[in-house]
């Protein structure tokens, strides 16, 4: 696929260069944004890259765009994680379609998968939306224990952990191919609604940030301890 000069394709093990300047600017991003991110190596990118479960976007000189891998969980889950867009390109279009592209890479793999994700950010939501992801509640997640353990490096790992998985600072979206509204739906819901999404992510943040500064201010320390687009994912 090609935007102006920017090439975006499945990744491969020729990319394997670029995978110490993503994860810099994954931690980078996070940092910035003052929200978690489950940290991964070099090393992880590599191995996405050789698996064919990463999709990767470069200018024609070979500079790197973008990047989102794929990661498989037991009981049939997908996730497309990892997003990330070097800073001269975003508000481009691109982070849109390389959503698009390891969603479709995603399908062509995993066809009977159900396709799920995590982010703290509208935008995001909006791009998943398009695709026909639904806002849902935490238990309709995997259980998988390796999922919930790369968690451990977020610094809202405290709040995940003190609402039992439950709930955390990111929302959830699921695509269940075989229970699912069509992408115009899930877009057009999203769109009609989206002040109200921004509005219930901000009281979501003050909802679970209170009770740690609430400790803090006290000198306490340490952390704290199926088809509708309509259902709770504000399980508090």
């Amino acid at each position: 696929m090609e935007n102006s000069n920017i090439t975006i394709r499945v990744a491969t093990a020729d990319d394997r260069h670029y995978a110490k300047t993503i994860t810099d600017e994954m931690e980078s991003s996070a940092r910035a944004r003052g929200t978690g991110i489950a940290k991964r190596s070099p090393e992880y990118i590599e191995k996405k890259m050789t698996e064919d479960k990463a999709v990767i976007a470069h200018t024609s000189d070979g500079k790197w765009v973008g990047f989102c891998y794929i990661e498989v969980w037991k009981g049939e889950y997908v996730a497309n994680s990892g997003l990330i867009v070097a800073p001269e390109f975003r508000k481009s279009g691109v982070a849109k379609q390389i959503k698009k592209r390891i969603f479709d890479l995603s399908r062509e793999k995993y066809p009977e998968a159900k396709i799920f994700g995590l982010t703290t950010g509208l935008a995001v939501m909006k791009i998943n939306s398009e695709l026909g992801y639904e806002p849902v509640t935490y238990s309709e997640l995997t259980d998988d224990e390796q999922f919930w353990a790369g968690c451990k490096s977020c610094v809202n790992y405290d709040i995940l952990m003190n609402k039992d998985r439950k709930n955390c600072m990111c929302t959830a979206m699921l695509y269940d191919p075989k229970d699912h509204y069509e992408p115009a739906e899930t877009k057009q819901f999203f769109e009609e609604n989206k002040n109200i999404f921004e509005r219930l992510i901000r009281f979501k943040q003050w909802k679970l940030l209170k009770p740690f500064f609430d400790k803090q201010s006290s000198g306490s320390n340490g952390g704290g301890g199926s088809k509708s687009i309509f259902r709770s994912f504000f399980n508090f």
